[in-house]
């Protein structure tokens, strides 16, 4: 790979006797990962080539995924670089946190995080460029995650509307993207000299805003995909220095994972270094991260600021009874309290509890997307579908293979079961694909327009 010469200029004077390994990985093919979903049902894994578990976290495997494979449609496996799947190893949030993901698209940290929150508690994931975080809430719901609010707002806006609210942040910062160079080479053409310094600027800018979301006692995991002394080591210097409050939460190194201490010399001050994180491509599989956890410490007889609470919808009485009867006839495994659902013109919300007051905020995704309320009926949302469990659902049908790919290219499917009339959660591998109407031996095909596809028969 021709790599940038003052790249290489500049880590052959900070790698030294390092520096030959370091530029020959990036001649040796990109790493693919995946991880698997433990909110999905894992009887049976059918279209991944796994190749060994990675050596930190349960979920996380070496090899590739098919994109329209039934465990991607279904949500059950994320493609994801192996070394970013550490940050979310970092930051390992528990069911019932308030969790912030501030710079989330296209989704594989979000996911992550919510892996270990289990459904409980409130995951705020947001992603400042709109065509991002549209990826980012597709992304949500394939995953079936419930919990989790999307927005697109520039952290300030945030800071502003929600100060001290989050137990624990994720900043995934936007960075030089030195680590992306081996995956895609397009990513050297906006690099320079200067690029580190200029992004470590908008780091700060960032950063700023950041903690006064964070509440004492708190956990920062700050992270790049970058190599830049700038943005790494003298970002998290730049911050203890100007935060007195936060201090460095050592990262524990798995042994033979191949990961390494931050480098202290590479931090232009005195502060040590060694409980931050390097991942090298030449150490392990993987394209390369850095990552810090900061902990803020807890003040004594601070106030709690005061934030507007969640002002659930009041559904008109019509409504209530098209949802009651749905619910009741078709998912009566769901509980769906009214002090959590919302509007959004017809489509219906139910938030996550502990849900903030949503409105001047731009909302993609406000917790679960139940449905949608059309003239005298209530039509379920693809999100439900991919969120439920077969068990909490009246009727459910298991594609086999040649179903499945009738029901993905949007074919009606001619049956025999014993179907009641109406609604149907159509599944694969014991996981939610979609819904589907029976009626007369038919089930009349609800697979959104936008998600169809052809599946390809191998050849002979």
């Amino acid at each position: 790979m021709n790599l940038p010469e003052d790249f290489v200029t500049k880590y052959t004077r900070l790698l030294g006797d390092e520096a030959p390994a370091f530029f020959a990985s990036y001649d040796l093919p990109a790493h693919r990962a995946f991880r698997i979903n433990p909110l999905k049902e894992q009887e049976k894994l059918s279209d991944t080539n796994a190749q060994g578990q990675l050596p930190y976290g349960k979920w996380g495997y070496l090899g590739g995924v098919a994109g329209h494979s039934v465990d991607h449609v279904t949500g059950l496996v994320y493609s994801q670089e192996p070394s970013a799947q550490f940050v979310g190893e970092v930051l390992a949030p528990q069911p019932g946190e308030t969790v912030l993901d501030l710079a989330a698209a296209p989704g594989g940290k979000t996911t992550h995080l919510a892996s270990f929150m289990q459904q409980k508690g409130l995951l705020w994931t947001n992603e400042i460029f709109m065509n991002r975080a549209k990826i980012l809430s597709e992304n949500v719901e394939r995953w079936g995650v419930e919990n989790a609010v999307v927005s697109s707002q520039s952290p300030d806006q945030l800071a502003k509307r929600l100060p001290e609210f989050f137990d624990k942040i994720l900043l995934d910062a936007p960075c030089s993207g030195e680590g992306m160079f081996r995956k895609d080479p397009a990513a050297m053409q906006y690099w320079s000299e200067d690029y580190p310094a200029e992004c470590a600027s908008r780091q700060r800018e960032i950063l700023t805003e950041t903690v006064k979301m964070l509440k004492p006692g708190g956990t920062l995991v700050y992270s790049t995909c970058t190599f830049a002394p700038e943005e790494d080591e003298q970002m998290v210097a730049w911050l203890l220095e100007n935060y007195p409050e936060f201090e460095i939460d050592p990262i524990e190194k798995p042994a033979d994972s191949g990961i390494q201490d931050g480098r202290s010399a590479w931090s232009n001050s005195t502060i040590d270094m060694s409980g931050t994180a390097r991942l090298w491509p030449q150490d392990l599989p993987g394209e390369g991260h850095f990552v810090a956890r900061l902990k803020k410490r807890q003040e004594e007889g601070g106030e709690a600021a005061q934030i507007k609470a969640f002002k659930p919808a009041n559904l008109p009485a019509e409504q209530k009874v098209l949802l009651k009867e749905f619910l009741a006839a078709t998912c009566p495994g769901l509980t769906c309290p009214a002090d959590r659902l919302t509007l959004f013109g017809d489509h219906l919300f139910l938030v996550p509890a502990g849900t903030p007051d949503l409105t001047k905020f731009k909302i993609l995704r406000a917790g679960l997307a139940l449905g949608t309320f059309k003239k005298k009926r209530f039509e379920p949302d693809q999100a439900l579908a991919l969120a439920l469990h077969p068990s909490q659902v009246s009727q459910s049908y298991a594609l086999d293979e040649n179903d499945w790919a009738r029901y993905v290219h949007g074919d009606v499917i001619q049956t025999d079961s014993d179907l009641q009339k109406g609604w149907v959660l159509m599944t694969a591998n014991g996981n939610g694909v979609g819904w589907a109407k029976y009626s007369a031996g038919q089930l009349k095909n609800f697979y959104p327009k936008g998600l169809r596809f052809l599946v390809q028969k191998d050849k002979a």
